[in-house]
């Protein structure tokens, strides 16, 4: 008996740490994918690759919106063809397949190769800094791929209904996390409206707890999904799909996910899907935040930088600005930045102090004074100027890596 009971208890405390390492394992599987290929939306995905990659913005593709690789049509039409023609177009197609009496089986979806190709080309010029800000929110870096679904990394990109900038803020909800006004509008800003973008993607994965929805609702808007969420008494963004019945959750809301998972897998593969693409140049900016309202003109003419170039590295500020605002942090590109700080200095009448004498008896001349910007690292200074972290703690004599901030300034050796 006393054999009996030792051995089921063995049994149970065997199957309480299988189910255990079970739990952690699909855990960790979770984690190291975020982002699953929900069952039932297989097809989805395939549809929005074909669009992306395979037909052109002057092709229109007549399909079964339920089934969307049952595909009825493919229909040459110019992309400024007047919206009558295409609905004169589908209703022969309904004709030709006896659907007359159920119109919403047949969709109009137009080819974007070249629209997402081109988006492709652009995303190489931030792509880098904008996974570097997912990262520092603990956020997944894939999620720097949206824009190639909301804008095709189009600074300037402006919906029907008033979306703006690469991540297509409408205007109630960029001024949660932006400044939108005449003279500067951050939602066009690639960085800020990237951070943003983090935050408002963070808050939507804490309310739904799935990247699924957390997406879907990055289209959707949170309290739409909210309520197909109570309604459908699930988190699960298929059953969401299947049975939430919300007069606004129709196809655009309900293929975002699918649309985001086929632009990360084109993305990740995009030599195969566009061999002969040629890629913007990257472009890592820095910040430059300023205290005061300051004229253009005064910054720019200080920093020898021209009026056009400024304007393209700072798209939210409106081409016709006299001034830069208090608080804006301005962009340039990490190897001006110096020149602009010294620039911006002078131009409110603050200049920065005489670089240190040295302990090994060389000149002032041998040295750089770096105002820390916010936002900027000790290893993201070490990386502009090509020295070590290691250095610059101990030339600055600094506690530990993390004990920075900004507006003070720091010591760099000049190589």
């Amino acid at each position: 008996m006393i054999f009996l009971k030792r051995f089921f208890g063995s049994l149970f405390l065997a199957i309480l740490v299988f189910l255990f390492h079970l739990l952690g394992a699909e855990r960790a599987s979770a984690q190291e994918n975020p982002f699953p290929l929900l069952p039932g939306l297989e097809a989805s995905v395939e549809f929005w690759k074909i669009v992306f990659t395979r037909y052109s913005t002057s092709e229109l593709i007549f399909h079964d919106p339920l089934d969307p690789l049952k595909i009825y049509k493919i229909l040459e039409m110019r992309e400024d063809a007047p919206r009558r023609l295409i609905h004169e177009q589908r209703k022969k197609v309904l004709a030709e397949l006896g659907l007359d009496q159920d119109e919403a089986r047949v969709r109009v979806q137009r080819g974007v190769k070249e629209r997402f190709a081109a988006g492709l080309q652009r995303s190489r010029k931030y792509i880098s800094q904008i996974q570097q800000i997912f990262r520092e929110e603990g956020l997944p870096v894939e999620l720097a791929y949206l824009p190639l679904v909301e804008s095709a990394f189009n600074v300037h990109a402006r919906s029907r209904v008033g979306a703006l900038g690469m991540w297509q803020f409408m205007p109630a909800t960029g001024r949660r996390f932006l400044r939108i006004g005449p003279g500067l509008d951050e939602r066009k800003d690639p960085l800020d409206s990237t951070r943003a973008a983090a935050r408002l993607l963070k808050e939507n994965f804490r309310a739904f707890g799935n990247w699924p929805l957390a997406i879907t609702a990055y289209n959707h808007g949170r309290e739409g999904l909210q309520r197909g969420v109570s309604q459908v008494g699930s988190k699960d963004l298929m059953e969401i799909i299947q049975r939430y019945e919300g007069r606004a959750f129709g196809f655009a809301s309900k293929n975002f996910y699918a649309e985001f998972l086929a632009a990360v897998e084109v993305a990740k593969r995009s030599e195969e899907f566009f061999p002969a693409l040629e890629y913007h140049a990257p472009v890592r900016l820095g910040e430059v935040e300023v205290e005061r309202t300051i004229p253009v003109t005064d910054l720019l003419k200080r920093a020898d930088i021209l009026r056009d170039e400024f304007l393209e590295w700072n798209p939210g500020l409106n081409s016709k600005s006299r001034s830069i605002p208090a608080g804006y942090r301005i962009k340039v590109p990490e190897e001006k930045l110096e020149i602009v700080q010294a620039a911006y200095l002078r131009a409110i009448g603050k200049p920065g102090p005489e670089p240190k004498p040295t302990s090994f008896g060389e000149t002032a001349m041998s040295w750089i004074r770096h105002r820390v910007a916010r936002g900027q690292t000790l290893s993201h200074i070490a990386r502009i100027y090509r020295v070590s972290v290691g250095e610059l703690q101990r030339l600055n004599k600094l506690p530990d890596i993390h004990s920075i901030t900004a507006g003070e300034y720091l010591t760099i050796p000049r190589h």
